[in-house]
Order: C-alpha cells, then structure tokens, then sequence
C-alpha cells in the first residue's frame, strides 16, 4: 500500500483542521519545505499536499509553495485544492506535481472532471469527501445533494482512476478511519481507491490494506506522534 503523509496548506504555514473546520486549526510548522524534507527522511516517497484556502476560496494562495515542495524533488506528488480548470492543472504539473486532485469541479462540472481524465489519465486524481455519506464541496463548507458512492461509480464509468475518499467526520478526530465504508468503496471495480480521515494506528493500515484499498494518507496522526512514518512505511508501505 502506497502510503501518503498529508501537507495541508494555510497562509503558507503546514496545519491540520479538525473535521475540515476552519476555525478549528493547529499550525504544525511555517515551512513547508522543511516540513516535506523530513518526511523525505522518514523514507517517505509519496505525498498529499491540499492548499486550505485554494479549495474553500477556489484560488490558488499556495501554488507557490507546492510548486517549491515539487523543486526540491524525492517524492511522488499529489495536489489538490482550487484545481478547478485546466489552466491549473497545467500550472500544477508543470510546476512538477504529479498528480492533480478535481474535487470541487468533480461535482459541479461532471463533463469537465471525464475530460480531463481522459486527457491526463494518471495525472488526475479525484477526491470525494463525504459528510453523512453526501459529497461536501467547497473546502467541505457545502454539501452536495450526490451520496458519494453514486459519484465514485460514476467517476469510474467516465475514466477516473484514482479516488481519495475521505470520511469528513472522522478527519482529523484521532478516533480511527471508517473501515466499513472502504470495504464497499473497493468493491468498485476498476476504481483505485485511497483512504483518507482519521487513520490512527498500524492496526487499520494492516486492515486497509487487507481489504484491497490502494493507498492511504496520513495526517494528524504523524503530526500528534501517534504514528511513526518510518514504521508505517516499513510495515506496510510498498513501492
């Protein structure tokens, strides 16, 4: 299982929100750079960077610093947040992120979200984040009238790959992931799935990647020390 530690980016500081409220926010460090490195030494060779402002604002306040995380080099990147045209996808990729993350435009712009991924293929990955089991949009501040099952199956069907599903509700929480839901979502034929929200020990990990799911990223969890990255990548992380 691919293993994913999380850079959530604020006014260009690294910080963690808890359930995607942004008024509940804890600032980890003001360099995310530095931030990225250490995860480098851990043995990290994957990571999940969301720019906070980008994805509730629909601008894109941290390209900059995602763009000087990708210059660096070491790691295999996904990024998300505000990515709502192709112009930033471009931007993105250009910029050396290997993996563009639609979340907002998946849901309001269908048609676009299918064209890109034909287009881009691998490049673009989309996350479903769910409240109640309804797509949130908009930094998680709306929610959608789409159960995120139907979107995912509907995604697949339109050439999405890759799918970062997130349980909103166990987000940041520290009382383990939704192991249930992501035994469904693998039922997706031909969909990847990666499991975000929550994951708080090797146990649940193990399970994930008993059950099939291809990746998980990891947050607060790193951040608080209940996980080890360097243990979590020997034990279960994989190439």
């Amino acid at each position: 299982m691919q293993i994913f530690p999380a850079i959530d980016l604020r006014g260009g500081q690294v910080v963690r929100l808890y359930q995607g409220d942004y008024d509940q926010e804890t600032v980890y460090g003001a360099n995310p750079c530095v931030q990225a490195m250490a995860f480098i030494r851990a043995g990290a060779r994957y990571l999940h960077v969301v720019d906070l402002d980008g994805a509730r604002d629909g601008d894109m306040a941290n390209f900059d610093s995602v763009a000087a995380i990708a210059k660096q080099g070491g790691l295999y990147i996904e990024a998300g947040g505000g990515i709502r045209t192709e112009e930033r996808i471009r931007r993105y990729l250009d910029a050396g992120v290997n993996r563009c993350i639609l979340g907002t435009a998946a849901v309001k712009d269908f048609a676009f979200t299918a064209r890109m991924a034909q287009k881009y293929g691998e490049q673009i990955a989309v996350g479903v984040d769910a409240r109640d089991g309804y797509v949130a949009v908009n930094g998680w501040k709306e929610l959608s009238r789409e159960r995120g099952m139907d979107i995912c199956r509907r995604l697949r069907d339109a050439g999405v790959r890759t799918v970062i599903y997130t349980d909103i509700s166990r987000d940041g929480a520290g009382r383990g992931t939704n192991l249930e839901l992501y035994e469904e979502l693998v039922q997706i034929e031909g969909l990847d799935i990666t499991a975000s929200g929550g994951i708080s020990s090797l146990e649940e990990l193990r399970r994930l990647e008993r059950t099939g799911v291809r990746a998980a990223i990891l947050g607060k969890a790193l951040y608080d020390g209940r996980l080890d990255l360097r243990t979590v990548i020997e034990e279960v992380g994989t190439c």
